[in-house]
């Protein structure tokens, strides 16, 4: 895995060193190996972290006839198929790397290689001759790109930090990213928190040829339910999609482990991974012990049914959590609001010190319906028939209920859902993957600014693809995995199983009040029963407790009035409410906390300003 960036200089000398600060900011992304390109009109940089022992001891930057040269962050799985149809084409490979498999591919079909590739990444192929720079990234956005137009030049980095190392570029907040952020938990690309910084979108590329920019998309999902399609057919190919991409996905020349959480999605994935791999294998978990929502008899389960090598960590607040907090807008490299961000830290953190590379069960619940969000989605639906004052009434109670410190309790879902029944449909389904209403936003912005509409779609679960999937889920998995300097590979955003979800019916993702109905038909009679039945709670913190306990200290040294003031995005005690609020347990305000707490601690970080 690795780290990318460059920067277009059009005939002027690059800033001497430049290119080595930008890429040694990447470190963390590629430890083992770093590279530079330096030409009259563009620099290219790479950090690399070395997985499979294919290149021979060759230099990280990759050069092809013609004057083209590649850098390259991810992972290709079918590298070996395409190397054999560029052999039958006539070319000649000097090493066995999937990174040359793709300048080949380059030389031969120009844009036409993207598509031909299955795997996570982000990659820039720069012709001298032509003064041409093609960027690009997978099709699910597992790998992130961004980028910046200056003066007619492009600059892109795999993280924001490596485009704010170059000291002519402004950093101020964007008011489309705080927005989003403030209204998902995340921010949807093409925005970001920065103003002028963009995300390339997953499954598109980008042309900069002296000066002059188009881009495209080279695969685009198309959601095409089909009623004909039967149960029994579904699993047979499901059954045979996951057997061909984890097969692929666990190619490695270094020790591989598996993330357990217990739940149905890894836990398949370490069902076929165990019948693939004839060895034991290593099983990484995070318990919470001693709480209602700890997983661990689940994933301990598991473990012994499939004789692994199991190691776990128990995050508790005895770990210095604000120490580890504190970390995590430099990593992050975005702030981010999804409390979930430090157990993964931990667990990337565990995991690093037994293998280089981790399979995980991201993307399932988008692909097959596994947010009790669509449920409320349906609910909300029924409930919207009563007229307004019911639900407003509804809404009170849910009000009067008694505040716990339980994660996710009874009184919290219960006034989350009554709020989003007074919402249209996408304003609810919002709210309820994100934090505040449209209302609360007004409240506490100076300056509001509705969300702007996203994009066609027909149904949440196409939209929470399009958005949460690639700009929430995967970007955590990244960036705290890579923090750590470790691959993690998601199995099942293979895209050939992604487009086979899109033509199932959507009775078979969320089948009455079942959900990812599918999946579990699939695994019923090979994992545990309990594992196929139980409800997930999800893996995020007890944020609601902590805050009123061990990061307590952190939260208020951090949301100050000082701070709050000078930030001149937030009405004067607004933010003051919401923590006396919290603090007074007359609502829980924990997930709302942490993205606040993120936002602060990453302005602070990064030294951004308000516009």
């Amino acid at each position: 895995m690795c780290g990318i960036a460059g920067f277009t200089h059009r005939g002027r000398p690059a800033p001497e060193g430049r290119i080595q600060s930008v890429t040694r900011s990447l470190h963390h992304r590629g430890p083992d190996q770093s590279g530079v390109h330096e030409s009259a009109d563009c620099s290219l940089g790479i950090a690399r972290l070395r997985i499979i022992d294919l290149e021979g001891g060759r230099q990280p930057v990759y050069s092809g006839d013609g004057g083209t040269v590649i850098v390259f962050n991810g992972e290709i799985y079918n590298h070996g198929e395409v190397r054999q149809e560029l052999e039958r084409c006539g070319r000649r490979f000097r090493s066995r790397s999937d990174t040359e498999v793709i300048l080949q591919g380059f030389l031969e079909w120009d844009l036409g290689v993207f598509e031909k590739l299955r795997g996570m990444f982000g990659v820039a192929l720069w012709n001298e001759p032509a003064k041409r720079l093609v960027l690009a990234r997978d099709r699910m956005g597992i790998k992130p790109l961004y980028l910046l137009r200056r003066n007619g030049d492009l600059y892109f980095g795999s993280e924001l930090k490596a485009l704010f190392g170059h000291d002519e570029i402004q950093r101020s907040f964007s008011t489309e990213g705080l927005n989003s952020f403030l209204s998902l938990n995340y921010i949807p690309a093409p925005y970001t928190m920065v103003d002028g910084i963009t995300k390339l979108a997953p499954g598109h590329w980008l042309e900069w040829r002296d000066g002059v920019e188009r881009s495209g998309a080279y695969w685009k999902l198309q959601f095409a339910p089909r009623a004909d399609i039967r149960l029994e057919a579904a699993k047979d190919e499901l059954d045979h999609l996951l057997r061909l991409s984890i097969q692929e996905h666990m190619i490695a020349d270094v020790p591989l482990g598996i993330w357990a959480s217990g739940g149905l999605d890894s836990s398949t994935i370490l069902h076929y991974a165990h019948a693939l791999a004839g060895r034991q294998l290593k099983t990484f978990s995070v318990s919470f012990q001693g709480r209602a929502f700890d997983e661990s008899p689940w994933f301990r389960e598991v473990a012994r049914k499939y004789e692994t090598d199991h190691h776990e960590f128990d995050l508790n607040p005895a770990q210095g959590l604000a120490d580890t907090v504190a970390k995590l807008p430099y990593y992050s490299d975005e702030p981010s609001a999804d409390a979930g961000a430090l157990p993964v830290w931990y667990l990337s953190q565990m995991t690093r010190g037994h293998v280089t590379v981790a399979l995980s069960g991201e993307g399932a619940d988008e692909l097959f319906g596994g947010y009790y969000t669509y449920l409320a989605d349906a609910y909300a639906q029924a409930m919207r028939i009563l007229p307004r004052p019911l639900r407003a009434l509804a809404r009170g109670c849910a009000g009067l209920l008694p505040v716990s410190d339980e994660k996710i309790g009874f009184e919290y879902k219960a006034k989350r859902f009554t709020t989003g029944a007074m919402l249209n449909p996408l304003e609810a389904h919002l709210y309820w993957n994100g934090t505040f209403t449209p209302e609360e936003r007004r409240q506490l912005l100076s300056r509001f600014q509705p969300l702007a509409a996203p994009p066609n779609y027909s149904s949440f679960l196409e939209l929470d693809q399009h958005w949460y999937l690639a700009d929430d889920i995967l970007y955590k998995c990244d960036r705290m995995s890579m923090a750590h300097s470790l691959e993690v590979r998601p199995p099942f955003l293979d895209h050939r199983i992604v487009e086979f979800a899109a033509r199932l019916p959507e009775s078979m993702k969320r089948n009455g009040s079942k959900l990812k109905f599918i999946l579990r038909e699939l695994m019923r009679d090979r994992l545990p029963a309990a594992v196929v039945t139980r409800k997930k709670e999800g893996f995020d913190i007890p944020a609601h407790e902590w805050f009123r306990g061990a990061l307590r200290p952190l939260l208020l040294d951090t949301l100050t009035p000082k701070a709050i003031r000078e930030s001149g995005l937030f009405r004067p005690g607004a933010i003051e409410k919401v923590l006396a609020d919290h603090e007074a347990r007359k609502t829980n305000y924990g997930y709302h906390l942490w993205g606040l707490l993120m936002l602060f601690l990453w302005k602070k970080e990064w030294n951004v300003a308000t516009r």
